[in-house]
Order: C-alpha cells, then sequence, then structure tokens
C-alpha cells in the first residue's frame, strides 16, 4: 500500500477512536465517576504503558538520561497544563454538558491559536484564514442562539471554557517545546503525562474522592488508557511524517462529525437543522484557519 495512503487510513483510524473517547467517558462519568480522578487514572495508566518504550529502548533512554534541568521543568509545565489543566476541565465540562456543544466549543482551539500567534507576532494570519474565523464565529452563534435554547450548566461552561482556553496555550507550549528541544516525541510525551496526570490524579483523589469502580468502568479507563492515548498518540505522530498540514488538519476536522454521530446512537443527543449548519460552519473555519501551516507538530483540538 502507497506509504501515503496507509497515512491517511491511520490517520482516520485514530480521528475514529479519539471520537469514540467521547462517548466512552460520558459513560464513565454517568456511573458518577469522580471527573478528576477518571481523568487522572486514565492518563496515568497510559503513562504506565508507555515506560517500556521509554525505559527498555536505548535511544530513549539515554535521551531521558540527558534532559537538563531546565528542560525538565519545560516538560513538568507543559504537562500540568496540557493534561491536568485541559484534561481535568474536559472531564469536569463532559459531567456537566453534552458532548455535542463541548466538542463544537473545543474545536475553536485552532482559531484561538491563530489569534494568539499573531497578537505576539509569530504568524499573522492571512485573508484566507479571517474567513476561517468569521466562518467558525458564525457557526458558534448558530449553534448556541437564541441563548437559552440549550440547557447548559454554568459550571459546565465555565470549565469547558478553561479548557478551551487552557488548550490554545498547551498547543503554543507543544509548538514550542517541539521546536526547540531535541528530545524523541515519545520522550517528550511521557514525561509531560507523567507529570500531568500524577497531578491530576493527586488532585481528584483529594477533592472529589477515589469513587467506587465496577469491572465495566475498570474497562472503559483501560481501553481509553491503552488504545484511545498510548497507541493513538503514537500513531498520530507517525501519520505526520508523511501527511502535510492541510491533509492532517482536515482529517482531524473530520472528528466533529464522528462525535456528532456517535452521540446520537449511544448517548441519545439530538440536534436541529440550525445547530447541524453551526457544526458544518465551524468545523470548515477551524479547518480553513490551519490551511497556512506547512508543518503540524502538535494537536490543536483535544482529542479526548
Amino acid at each position: 500500500m502507497p506509504s501515503r495512503v496507509s497515512a491517511i487510513l491511520q490517520a482516520l483510524l485514530v480521528t475514529f477512536l479519539w471520537s469514540t473517547s467521547w462517548v466512552l467517558v460520558k459513560m464513565g462519568l454517568q456511573e458518577n465517576l469522580p471527573a478528576l480522578t477518571f481523568a487522572g487514572v486514565r492518563y496515568g495508566l497510559a503513562t504506565l504503558v508507555l515506560v517500556p518504550w521509554v525505559l527498555f529502548h536505548p535511544q530513549n533512554r539515554k535521551a531521558l538520561r540527558g534532559v537538563p534541568p531546565a528542560t525538565w521543568m519545560r516538560l513538568v509545565v507543559y504537562g500540568l497544563v496540557l493534561y491536568s489543566l485541559t484534561q481535568g476541565s474536559l472531564f469536569l465540562s463532559l459531567a456537566a454538558l453534552p458532548a455535542n456543544p463541548v466538542s463544537l466549543v473545543l474545536n475553536l482551539t485552532p482559531v484561538l491559536v491563530a489569534g494568539a500567534s499573531a497578537a505576539i507576532g509569530h504568524e499573522r494570519p492571512g485573508g484566507l484564514q479571517w474567513v476561517g474565523v468569521v466562518l467558525a464565529s458564525t457557526g458558534v452563534a448558530a449553534f448556541f442562539l437564541p441563548l437559552g435554547s440549550i440547557p447548559l450548566q454554568a459550571s459546565g461552561m465555565i470549565a469547558l471554557l478553561v479548557c478551551l482556553g487552557s488548550n490554545a496555550v498547551a498547543s503554543l507550549m507543544g509548538r514550542a517545546v517541539n521546536r526547540d528541544v531535541a528530545l524523541p516525541t515519545l520522550v517528550i510525551t511521557f514525561v509531560s503525562m507523567a507529570a500531568g496526570s500524577t497531578a491530576l490524579l493527586v488532585a481528584g483523589i483529594t477533592t472529589q474522592g477515589a469513587g467506587s469502580w465496577a469491572p465495566q468502568q475498570w474497562l472503559i479507563v483501560a481501553w481509553l488508557a491503552v488504545v484511545n492515548t498510548a497507541f493513538t498518540f503514537t500513531l498520530w505522530n507517525r501519520t505526520l511524517r508523511t501527511l502535510t498540514a492541510v491533509e492532517s488538519s482536515i482529517l482531524n476536522g473530520l472528528m466533529l462529525p464522528q462525535i456528532v454521530l456517535l452521540a446520537f446512537l449511544f448517548l441519545g443527543e439530538t440536534l436541529n437543522l440550525q445547530q447541524v449548519i453551526g457544526l458544518v460552519f465551524v468545523a470548515t473555519g477551524t479547518i480553513i484557519v490551519q490551511l497556512r501551516r506547512r508543518r503540524v507538530t502538535t494537536i490543536e483540538a483535544v482529542p479526548c
């Protein structure tokens, strides 16, 4: 099979698995699992899965031993933002809100990143990117207006906005880390995930307790950790070596309709025509915003 076709098929598999995560997380939360503890266990187990690939691989082990203190601190902070803050607030928002509005808002991450990049002078948006911003903003308005048409808990919306902001910050940090730090991607992922998941698990147990875990919940979290985190992150990074930025952005954008379909089939969440149009506008706008980039180094939508 040609390498590009193979990479596209692998990326499609990754987006599908990430989309199923939203359903699995909602199922776990509906069983009254503590949101922060649930997230901490998920990423803690994923970190353990990566241990053999880091510690028993000579190149990765050597790179890990040679990490200077300043880089350790940088990776720890990156992990706290990407996993503790972003994933923690994502699980809290999913505990209070339907999956569809959460996924729609988080698809605005590339728009927020583009604005932040322009503000600090790293990347000035072109005319096409501004079209994408307008489309995405119109889509959000179409989805949520008139206000009150969708029952939304205030606590869930606050957590969702925190997640959107922290995910944008994590995307900018991820670009800088991958650009400046001469380490294998797997080592960067391992160190940052270990730091973030540890802090998330401690925060969850301290504030929400350990929760009561039935075999079904352990099966869900094990699948999320092994398949939908460790496996998919590794496979996605592999596809980035072959696919262009535009191809990766378009494939990543396919998560939104997949989440909508899965939420309808397994969670009973429905959408009216206006909300569907809003989703299409947001998905199209966020893809357009990313068209100018020649290289993708980080994922700017929360894969869950």
